[in-house]
């Protein structure tokens, strides 16, 4: 499906993040878990280069954060009761001509796009910015 950071496969006992974030896709059983798999396969779609990894697991979330990246941190994923978030890293950088982020716009660094139930996923734009943020992590860095 997806390549995997092997760092993160070992601290997981062998199971593969992919492995991970099906398994947290499958246990939400609800409109989050089939909006999280949704927004999943348009980000491997616009990037077969993607790397899948699990980020941030602790008592409250054994399971951890679903991470996309490409040259760092694309987005990340996570559910709640009434919304499914994905924040980018760098979206205060990555330009939204559409206006897909709608949480987080006050951050100096991130931004998000919330999810909720009936929400509709503009397919081709949603892509369009994920190929943004990845060209915005391949910038160089920049030196002070």
């Amino acid at each position: 499906m997806s390549k995997t950071n092997s760092n993160t496969n070992e601290s997981m006992g062998g199971v593969t993040p992919s492995q991970l974030i099906d398994e947290t896709i499958q246990e939400l059983g609800d409109w989050r878990g089939e909006t999280l798999s949704r927004v999943r396969t348009l980000i491997l779609e616009a990037d077969p280069e993607v790397i899948e990894e699990v980020k941030w697991a602790k008592p409250s979330n054994p399971r951890g954060v679903p991470v996309w990246s490409h040259a760092g941190i694309i987005c990340t994923g996570e559910t709640y009761k009434d919304k499914v978030k994905l924040t980018f890293a760098k979206g205060a950088s990555v330009p939204d001509p559409s206006h897909l982020f709608n949480s987080s716009l006050d951050g100096g660094t991130r931004r998000a796009i919330d999810f909720k139930q009936g929400d509709n996923i503009d397919e081709e734009r949603f892509k369009a910015l994920i190929l943004a943020a990845i060209t915005v992590n391949l910038q160089p860095k920049k030196r002070p």
